[in-house]
């Protein structure tokens, strides 16, 4: 069977059904000579062995010395540190955490740092030849337009703006609007924490005690929150739910939500629906104005690869974004929000009146002007997305994933004998129910050894404690021979 074989049944909910011999470096190399997205790994400047020992800047540049290590082979035989291993690629498994660096962003900044070096202040208004870049005032603009296939909505429905937690902040100050009889938020019982205060907050904000307007839905006994129990949820709240806000993917566990059977069932029964898509966003296909989801925001630093703590984007949904003049009063009427100066339209922008006059679309809920240097961090990224497309790159992160799960399940069944089993796969079994993430729950006491481990033969994940390592090949960079390579270190770090 071939890749393209592997990723119909994927797409279909099936099983790949991989072959006997699918624990091999051959057959992860076969695997490699089939993939049409493998040239985007050239896009990217991954950390090296030697690289991830470094405590001081030197002006050097993992790769720049050597070829990066693109056509060779990783060193699995677990004796790590030596020179010979010092310029290979680590095997970066912790997109979901910090996606690697895409060589665009450097010639990007570089580009803003030319531009505000040359002409100052004018670099809002001028669009400089020979330049990846647009004025400042319209970079961001230009970024929504380049998110339009990472979230399946118009450019008009994008906003490029601050960070995630902010704009989550942003976003329930115009869509949570709390009365006597709707006042609840629905949430899980475990999002990552920062989602938590937030929603928190806007109920203190509120006035309204978290305990009574906070409803939290606990997953099962495998870490999992089925649809039907969300769906049971949204009935039994319904006529006193404000807001339904729920991760488009876990992080803890990975799962994915069936956003657009759980949206259609909420708006239904008159409640608000938002998605956080910290996890989502460049990893998953998503279709937000399809689903017709009321807003969503995601940070960019994980799956989308712009840089730790880069600016944010939002989605608000086109009727959201509406501005209409009726009547005399010279004023328009719009959806009530935060407002500042950057969400005012351009054409009035500069008059430095005090009526608002919102920017139609999604535009119009930004609040101050973006930093020029972020978002040409961020369109650097995006410049790598527009080589190839979400539909190719889930495609492939299917296969990607159910190939480690597979050398995961292989060392389950080595082990089935122990009394207890060495680890548990938390994330979904179902290729359709998940990300880019295997989530790996570790018996006892094995977290701090196995990482460690990891760690000191250039394979990287991140951990959430007690017990978790989450794994993420990114279809972007990852090799099927990364992915090999990857359970090779692993195993030898379990004592296989």
């Amino acid at each position: 069977m071939d890749l393209a074989a592997f990723v119909d049944r994927l797409r279909n909910g099936s099983a790949a059904k991989f072959p006997a011999d699918a624990n091999t470096l051959a057959f992860a190399q076969k695997l490699d000579s089939q993939d049409q997205l493998k040239h985007l790994r050239d896009e990217f400047v991954l950390p090296t062995k030697g690289s991830l020992k470094k405590r001081a800047l030197d002006g050097s540049i993992p790769g720049q010395a050597a070829n990066n290590g693109i056509n060779g082979t990783h060193n699995t035989n677990g004796a790590g540190g030596q020179s010979a291993d010092a310029d290979k690629p680590c095997l970066y498994f912790v997109g979901n955490s910090l996606g690697a660096q895409p060589r665009a962003v450097r010639d990007y900044l570089n580009a803003q740092l030319e531009t505000w070096a040359s002409i100052g202040v004018n670099g809002h208004f001028t669009d400089m030849d020979n330049s990846p870049l647009r004025q400042w005032q319209d970079m961001a603009e230009d970024c929504a337009k380049k998110s339009s296939d990472l979230v399946g909505a118009s450019p008009h429905e994008i906003v490029i703006m601050n960070t995630l937690t902010v704009n989550l902040h942003v976003m329930m100050a115009s869509f949570y609007k709390p009365t006597a009889k709707r006042h609840k938020v629905i949430l899980e019982w475990k999002p990552f924490p920062s989602d938590h205060y937030a929603i928190e907050s806007q109920v203190v904000w509120h006035g309204r005690d978290p305990d009574k307007s906070m409803v939290k839905i606990e997953p099962d006994e495998n870490s999992l929150i089925p649809t039907e129990k969300i769906l049971r949820t949204i009935d039994e709240h319904a006529q006193e739910t404000a807001l339904l806000l729920l991760p488009g993917i876990q992080y803890y566990s990975g799962q994915l939500f069936d956003m657009a059977r759980i949206t259609a069932y909420a708006k239904e029964r008159g409640i608000v629906v938002g998605w956080d898509l910290a996890h989502a966003a460049g990893n998953v296909e998503l279709r937000l104005h399809d689903w017709d989801v009321d807003f969503a925001c995601w940070c960019t630093y994980k799956y989308i690869n712009a840089g730790p703590g880069s600016i944010a984007g939002a989605y608000v949904h086109e009727r959201h974004g509406q501005v209409e003049w009726a009547g005399g009063s010279g004023r328009p009427s719009y959806r009530p929000r935060l407002a500042g100066w950057y969400g005012g339209d351009k054409s009035v922008r500069f008059n430095m009146d005090n009526t608002f006059v919102p920017t139609p679309g999604a535009a119009g809920y930004q609040l101050s002007n973006p930093s020029a240097i972020d978002l040409a961090a961020l369109s650097g990224a995006l410049s790598v997305f527009n080589k190839t497309c979400m539909r190719d790159l889930r495609s492939k992160a299917l296969v990607l994933t159910a190939y480690a799960e597979l050398l995961l399940d292989q060392m389950l069944e080595e082990t089935k004998g122990d009394a207890a089993p060495i680890f548990t796969v938390l994330t979904p079994r179902d290729p359709l129910q998940r990300g880019t993430q295997l989530s790996v729950l570790l018996r006892d006491g094995l977290l701090e050894k196995v990482s460690q481990a990891l760690e000191e033969n250039g394979a990287i994940c991140d951990k959430r404690k007690p017990n978790v390592i989450r794994v993420a090949p990114v279809p972007l960079y990852t090799r099927f021979e990364d992915v090999w390579a990857y359970m090779q270190v692993l195993r030898g770090a379990l004592g296989l």
